[in-house]
């Protein structure tokens, strides 16, 4: 009964602010509701055992990806005669791709043998993963790694390069004196 309580409360944790965040006209609201349905995510994986993809969901998407999302959308601002249009098109493709996924969802959901599952117990999966990275996969770990070093020197470069050419981002502000 308890366990019932706790998946659900973490289930309206993920589904109410999902609603929000596709249902909210302000990016900024929109964007703090995709943290609580993020939050909801990680606390979902945590309660199936899957403790390294609940730690990676609360690291990845909610410290980067969502800081990320967030600061861009408060730093930028939308000109003002470009507003997004508000009608009944803008809502049919999205509402037919819903429809499309929530019917494969369906259609695995009720395929799907649930009784054969519960036998097993949940065991952490993170000292697995880290010996499988630091043994078994231990060359492709290793090419990720030197993979993103060189996107991080080469954007290093170009970032440099475009500052010993003078090239300086425009200002709206700034005027331009010849």
């Amino acid at each position: 009964m308890t366990a019932d309580l706790i998946f659900f409360l973490l289930a309206a944790l993920t589904l109410i602010p999902a609603f929000w965040v596709v249902l909210s006209s302000n990016l900024v609201h929109a964007g703090f509701a995709l943290l609580f349905t993020l939050l909801g995510v990680a606390g979902l994986y945590a309660w199936l055992g899957a403790d390294f993809l609940a730690i990676t969901q609360l690291m990845v998407y909610i410290g980067g990806v969502l800081v990320l999302i967030l600061f861009t959308v408060m730093m930028t601002r939308l000109p003002e005669g470009k507003r997004p249009v508000h009608g009944l098109d803008r809502l049919v493709p999205p509402a037919f791709l819903g429809l499309a996924i929530f019917a494969l969802l369906y259609k695995v959901i009720t395929g799907t043998d649930w009784a054969a599952g519960a036998l097993t117990e949940a065991l952490p999966t993170t000292s697995v993963i880290g010996l499988n990275l630091l043994t078994n996969y231990i060359f492709p770990f290793e090419y990720v790694s030197l993979v993103l070093l060189a996107a991080m020197i080469g954007a290093a470069i170009l970032v440099r390069e475009g500052k010993a050419n003078g090239e300086e981002p425009a200002h709206e502000d700034t005027e331009v004196t010849s």
